[in-house]
């Protein structure tokens, strides 16, 4: 600057050599201001003041400013203390020249400093002109006080009062704005001594309505404990408008220069705020991942004894319940955990990179809680899935079949129970004993049929008793009932067989008294019997419930059930020549006028009968074939289902095949910047997500097919399961790669690589990337890593190794080869530089206290330290004193924290 004297005053410009310029504020000395007694008063006790602080250095000092400089002597010996440096030496002599000269010397020296005293010569100080040698002095201070003060890239008077306002800050009542008013309560200047020696000022009994006392109070402070002058006077400064500015400056100048060591403290604790806001962000997410993981983990725990659970129901609707409770597991509770899944591994990966660009030790979550253990338990809760769902259908299978042996069984031993109904009365009776010859034979000839009728209803005993064993076998509900029914048919069957062998005996003694025998009536009975047991069985067929599962089955009892029909012209011919034997006892009886005694003594079964069994035989035909059809349209139907589902799983099928090969190809191939590429990859997201409804299509396929009760589909091979599974790996290897770029994003951006080095990166990484798989063996990871010109032994390969695969899994990875290019290339935090910066704050101590932590330190991070920070156990170990070196080691993983 150049203070220039004119007619309107002394003004400082910038010399055209472009020196530092100051503020516009103090472009102009105010000639009104030089003018003000008040203000003039001011300056000339603060910049005399200001010279005596620098001149008692030399062991000397001024009393009247404008007189003592006359000479020149004290004005040179006064900018050798300030600068340093020595001035050419004076002259001794008395005379006006003499002074002069001295003078002279003065401004050439100040003008050697980048400053010119433009219309100020020597004569005017000489003459003791009180303007221009204050106008010199503030020059003199501005250019060795102010001018070097420098604050976030602001200097001079902006720096100073940046400086200040950032001080005092956190104090009430202050709000420093510039370097007049601000100041007249006395409360900045004790702020300011408070903020760096709080044991010198108890700031909380000061009153802002008492000025005059702040201002004494500072002023005494700073002159005993501080060694800073006492440059003004309080009554001034209150009694005055507007204190004088460059007074203010001047003195305040000096409590930054006093403090100036405070500052490299600052600049420590905001080293130490960056590092320990990067641990705290940290150890968030860590803290995020973990409640992630653990609630993760206690849904798939609590999911898992659900799915094992195999209590068997009773019935097929119970079952079908169940099934729609498993429906609901898998389109409403289970997708928000596939989401979570995907989002912790996405949180996961984000903060082992975080991590590794902030040069800290990988995370290690909680035993039990790594993405493999979370992948582990979720491989294991879709076996149990598996496992439930085929469970689940096997048993409706069980169910139905069971349903269906049940009812079967019922229905053949009531049928069974309705033939043995009043046998027992019927084998016991002794009729034979007064009945003649004929009525004897004709008993025996009864019985005969009888033991022909029980044979043939041996085989529906044994259907009975093997129905029963295959319900035991499958565990019916209800087979304590089934086996107390077929256990009274059986033992009755026992008493009917043992009665029967006895009657047959009976009647075998007195057969030798009885010669008579109706022969035709023998022929009816043993030709009736057979035939009326078929036409049971007919009906028993025709009645009887199916269960079919494709076409191919009741195709197959279609078939048998034509056969049937085809048999029933001879079984008509036999019931017509049946008929025709009564027909012919009636004839020979009335062509012999022989009276019968009623019904046919050999069997039960009369003409009548067999002819209503055949009518209601032949009603039962077209209901059966009814039946078939039916069941037949509802097969087509199904086979309908089953080749819809297969359309759209083949498509479907088809579809994510081809995305899990395009995404593989685009991971490796990825062109353009990183934000290009995670544009395109968040839009081919957004594309694959819209088809969605073709998925939801599929599904409502085959919620159709399992309401049908379809178990196979010959058209595909293709099932439900395999295409959710494809799916939500299409899905995630989507969310991958998008994670991924933006991690290479983070690592550019925290490693100042250029989008040309990750060019040069990804085209090395897949000119050795051979199999295309977005990884490499350690053998091309070395070939790689050559190829860049690194000189590689065993002993740096293997160290190498351990940074880009922690794990030992054998393949490297391009975010862990990038991540160990930055690494190599790029400075970051270290322990050691953690350390220097603590140190600085303890005052070179080898320990820090916690007060000084508070001090220095914003509150949040400093109780972090604190609460992490170990005593200190050295030899100069003071109380409450803490061990800053081990807690940065730790910050850095070179020990426990």
């Amino acid at each position: 600057f150049l203070p220039t004297v004119s007619a309107e005053g002394l003004s400082f410009r910038s010399s055209a050599g472009g020196a530092q310029t100051y503020m516009e504020q103090e472009n102009d000395w105010d000639r009104d201001l030089l003018l003000d007694p008040a203000w003039e008063k001011q300056q000339r006790k603060t910049f005399t003041a200001w010279c005596n602080s620098h001149l008692r250095k030399a062991g000397t000092q001024i009393e009247n400013i404008e007189e003592d400089f006359r000479d020149g002597l004290k004005l040179m010996l006064l900018l050798e203390v300030i600068s340093g440096e020595r001035l050419p030496k004076p002259e001794r002599g008395k005379m006006r020249v003499h002074k002069i000269n001295n003078v002279n010397k003065a401004l050439d020296f100040i003008a050697s400093k980048g400053v010119k005293l433009v219309s100020i010569g020597a004569e005017e100080i000489v003459d003791g002109n009180a303007k221009m040698t204050l106008g010199m002095i503030w020059t003199i201070i501005l250019r060795f006080a102010i001018q070097d003060i420098s604050v976030e890239e602001t200097s001079a008077k902006e720096g100073l009062l940046l400086w200040c306002q950032r001080k005092t800050a956190p104090y009430k009542n202050v709000n420093v704005q510039n370097f007049h008013i601000s100041w007249k309560d006395g409360l900045a200047f004790n702020a300011l001594i408070h903020r760096h020696r709080p044991d010198l000022i108890d700031y909380d009994s000061l009153r802002k309505d008492d000025p005059v006392t702040n201002l004494n109070n500072a002023f005494e402070v700073a002159e005993k404990h501080l060694d800073i002058p006492k440059m003004l006077d309080a009554e001034d400064i209150v009694n005055t408008a507007r204190p004088d500015e460059k007074a203010i400056m001047t003195y305040v100048s000096s409590f930054y220069h006093a403090f100036s060591g405070a500052q490299k403290a600052e600049t420590a604790a905001n080293r130490i705020c960056k590092v320990l806001a990067v641990n705290q962000e940290n150890e968030q997410m860590m803290e995020d991942y973990e409640k992630l993981a653990s609630d993760l983990l206690e849904w798939i725990r609590r999911t898992i004894p659900w799915l094992e659970n195999r209590t068997q129901e009773k019935t097929v609707n119970d079952m079908q319940a169940k099934q729609e409770d498993f429906r609901d597991y898998r389109c409403v509770h289970k997708p928000p955990k596939v989401q979570e899944k995907c989002q912790l591994e996405i949180s996961f990966n984000t903060l082992q990179t975080k991590l590794r660009l902030s040069n800290r030790p990988a995370f290690m979550p909680s035993e039990g809680r790594m993405v493999s253990d979370i992948n582990g338990a979720w491989h294991t809760l879709e076996g149990a899935e598996k496992g439930y769902e085929e469970w689940i259908l096997s048993e409706i299978r069980r169910l139905e079949r069971l349903e269906h042996l049940a009812e079967k069984f019922h229905q053949k031993a009531a049928i069974h129970e309705s033939w043995t109904d009043g046998k027992e009365t019927m084998l016991t009776q002794k009729d034979y004993e007064t009945s003649t010859l004929s009525e004897v034979k004709a008993l025996l000839r009864k019985h005969e049929a009888f033991e022909s009728d029980l044979a043939a209803h041996q085989d529906r005993v044994e259907q009975i008793a093997a129905i029963a064993q295959e319900l035991n076998e499958l565990d019916y509900y209800d087979s304590a009932s089934v086996n107390t029914r077929c256990q009274k048919i059986c033992d009755q069957w026992d008493v009917l067989g043992a009665l029967t062998q006895s009657r047959k005996e009976s009647l075998e003694r007195t057969e030798k008294q009885l010669e008579s025998i109706d022969e035709l009536y023998l022929e009816y009975a043993k030709r009736a019997a057979p035939f009326n047991n078929w036409m049971e069985g007919a009906m028993e067929d025709l009645q009887d419930m199916f269960i079919v599962h494709n076409i191919e089955e009741i195709q197959g009892l279609i078939t048998a059930h034509e056969q049937f029909k085809s048999t029933l012209s001879e079984a008509n011919k036999e019931r017509e020549a049946i008929q025709s034997i009564q027909a012919e006892v009636q004839k020979i009886a009335q062509s012999n006028g022989i009276k019968l005694s009623g019904a046919n003594p050999y069997t039960t079964i009369t003409p009548e009968s067999i002819d209503n069994k055949w009518e209601k035989a032949m009603a039962m035909v077209p209901l059966r074939d009814n039946a078939l059809q039916e069941e037949l349209n509802r097969q087509n139907s199904n086979d309908t289902l089953r080749a819809k589902f297969a359309t759209q799983a083949n498509t479907v099928g088809a579809y994510i095949q081809d995305k899990m090969e395009e995404i593989g190809r685009i991971s490796i191939e990825m062109n353009g910047t990183l934000e290009d590429q995670l544009t395109s990859l968040k839009e081919y997201q957004k594309n694959i997500m819209s088809y969605m409804p073709e998925i939801n299509k599929l599904e409502s396929f085959h919620q159709l097919i399992q309401e049908a009760l379809i178990f196979d589909n010959q058209y595909t091979s293709y099932t439900m399961e395999h295409l959710r599974v494809g799916w939500e790996q299409l899905l995630t290897t989507i969310a991958r790669t998008i994670n991924e770029v933006e991690n290479q994003i983070l690592t550019r951006d925290a490693k100042g690589i250029s989008q040309e080095q990750l060019y040069e990166y990804r085209a090395s990484f897949n000119h050795f990337d051979k199999k295309r798989s977005g990884q490499m063996v350690s053998d091309d990871f070395r070939a790689l890593l050559i190829s860049t010109g690194n000189s590689l032994g065993d002993g740096e390969f293997s160290r190498i190794m351990g940074i880009v695969d922690p794990n030992g899994s054998g393949a490297v990875t391009f975010q862990a080869f990038i991540d160990f290019m930055s690494t190599e290339t790029t400075d970051t935090d270290t322990a050691d530089q953690v350390i220097a910066s603590f140190k600085i704050l303890a005052a070179d101590k080898n320990y820090i206290t916690a007060e000084e932590l508070r001090r220095e330190l914003p509150p949040d991070q400093a109780e972090y330290c604190i609460a992490r920070m170990a005593p200190y156990t050295g030899h100069d170990a003071v109380p409450g004193a803490l061990d800053y070196m081990s807690f940065s080691t730790a910050l850095y993983g070179e020990s426990d924290l």
